[in-house]
């Protein structure tokens, strides 16, 4: 089953509270510390466009890569409104294709944790390395294992709206480390509204995270040819522990292309 599609006429609405804008000043100061403070950023797993807008706003030259046409169509619909001059690729994360190199490479919203098997995050990875800039710099956050085995998996979450609803059930599989995520939305339909009719339309989809340790993605970013800098926690800002959530990971393109 495709996703996000029924879910991505609603998501930015669901997701209201998601802080685009402190990822934004996250990443920006992790950028400049590599005194990348302009040109072109690649977004992997862009979606709607909310971050990319955000870094665009910082003067960065984006592009956002998304394998969603409708969660592509409502990030360019953000672009006519703001005018910012973002190019949007309707491409796989484990396949694009760049006219060029970039100077850097980000990723949130555990974007990377659909990638469900080693070879697909090396494909990624390896792509990234080829596409960085000499010296470039790819940031990513994911999702842990420890996040869906012990906080979210097997648990239901429930949210109603005026003009939508959703129905979100979770289920880790510990073998496999995929978390499944049965997604229903209701979403409150305008014209009957306007007709003074009370109707919604249902969307179903399923959705499958893999969750990974830090150690998987450190092996991971090494094997693609990239060098590990850091990680940290993504909630805290803070050193990594056995109970983060979400991590950070900043890695560098190995300059290998520089003559010494």
């Amino acid at each position: 089953m495709e996703t996000y599609t029924g879910f991505a006429g609603v998501y930015d609405q669901l997701m209201d509270e998601t802080p685009y804008g402190q990822w934004c000043e996250n990443i920006t100061h992790e950028l400049e510390k590599y005194g990348i403070c302009d040109g072109l950023v690649l977004e992997l797993g862009c979606g709607t466009g909310s971050l990319t807008e955000l870094l665009a706003a910082k003067g960065y030259d984006m592009i956002g890569l998304d394998c969603s046409d409708e969660m592509l169509n409502i990030a360019c619909e953000k672009k006519e409104q703001s005018g910012c001059d973002i190019l949007y690729l309707n491409q796989d994360m484990r396949s694009f294709e760049l006219y060029g190199t970039v100077r850097a490479v980000v990723s949130v919203c555990d974007s990377l944790n659909y990638l469900l098997k080693d070879d697909d995050l090396d494909a990624c990875f390896r792509l990234v390395n080829n596409y960085l800039d000499p010296g470039g710099i790819f940031i990513f956050d994911f999702n842990t294992r420890y996040k869906y085995e012990t906080v979210i998996g097997d648990d239901v979450i429930a949210e109603s709206r005026e003009d939508c609803s959703f129905i979100w059930e979770n289920f880790f599989d510990a073998e496999s480390g995929l978390n499944e995520y049965d997604l229903t939305v209701f979403v409150r339909d305008s014209d009957a509204s306007a007709a003074g009719k009370e109707l919604f339309s249902r969307f179903d989809e399923v959705h499958i995270q893999r969750g990974y340790t830090l150690e998987e993605m450190k092996c991971l970013i090494e094997r693609s040819g990239l060098n590990f800098c850091r990680a940290y926690d993504a909630d805290t800002l803070d050193a990594v522990t056995a109970q983060s959530e979400r991590i950070y990971c900043v890695a560098q393109e190995k300059m290998k292309c520089i003559e010494n």
